[in-house]
């Protein structure tokens, strides 16, 4: 039976939390190596795909990151050359051509492309490694559609969370392999993440200080002590929406969300939508 196309939004305010479980049995498939070649793919496919990643979180057996793909038309030809190169390298020779082009374009504008060529060249990576043959992702990888703002900046809260849960640190900074980790580690110099969240807060504000407002976000959610300045609400637990549902944003964006949804594999009712007041009452479907 054909798979069922992945469901995209075309629209500029849709971001994607990316979730990804290994094949292989175990907790702790993804070692130390392991966890440091998968987040050297994704900082440099990063940097090659039209992509903005605001954050990620690599763990035992799966891995989770948050990401908007970019408008193609923002990049001009001459951009789109410099990125084909980084990804094949300087030495190989290319001969570029508008067929070429127009061909690129398309894919490196493609979330599942992007995943894809993450997982593959890992997956590639692992079994020369190991000496073995076969698969090392389970199925899919899922994606769940969530709306630039406050409904991005509580998923990136509770990706960062997702080591303390998991009993493996007291604080996200502490976790090499998670955003806030490897923000705390190169400082708020240059580097492929990004926190244009879509919050008129972190407008006007340094790297340094809307790092400092992010961080006193997670560690409210979080329920982490100082600096506490939440209501009280943890992550702790497991917050099912951020992985099990369609979408989740304002009532008007999911609401156009369930509309396109319903066209694109044409139903006859539109998905349910439910109000969730803990989330700032956000929408989901």
């Amino acid at each position: 039976m054909p798979r069922i196309p992945r469901f995209f939004m075309n629209d500029p305010q849709a971001a994607y939390h990316v979730i990804s479980r290994t094949a292989l049995p175990g907790h702790d498939v993804l070692g130390d190596e392991e966890k440091e070649h998968l987040l050297h793919l994704i900082s440099w496919l990063s940097q090659v795909y039209f992509v903005e990643v605001y954050g990620f979180a690599i763990m035992g057996n799966h891995f989770h990151f948050l990401c908007r793909m970019l408008p193609e038309e923002q990049f001009s030809d001459e951009e789109l050359k410099r990125r084909i190169k980084l990804y094949y390298g300087e030495k190989r020779k290319i001969f570029f051509y508008e067929d070429m082009l127009k061909k690129w374009r398309k894919r490196l504008g493609n979330l599942s492309r992007y995943v894809q060529d993450i997982k593959q060249r890992f997956s590639r990576w692992y079994n020369k490694r190991v000496d073995r043959k076969g698969y090392f992702w389970a199925d899919r990888f899922k994606s769940v559609i969530i709306e630039t703002g406050e409904a991005l900046l509580n998923c990136l809260a509770y990706i960062e969370l997702n080591p303390v849960r998991a009993g493996i640190v007291e604080k996200p900074e502490d976790y090499r392999w998670c955003s806030l980790g490897y923000r705390a580690r190169r400082g708020t110099g240059k580097t492929f993440l990004s926190l244009d969240l879509g919050l008129q807060r972190y407008e006007g504000k340094s790297e340094k200080e809307k790092l400092e407002l992010l961080r006193e976000f997670v560690y409210g959610k979080g329920g982490l002590g100082e600096p506490d300045r939440g209501t009280g609400e943890t992550f702790r637990q497991r917050t099912r929406y951020f992985t099990e549902s369609l979408a989740i944003g304002s009532k008007g964006f999911v609401k156009e969300t369930a509309a396109e949804l319903k066209k694109f594999l044409g139903l006859k009712r539109e998905k349910k939508i439910k109000i969730i007041e803990k989330l700032a009452d956000m929408a989901i479907i």
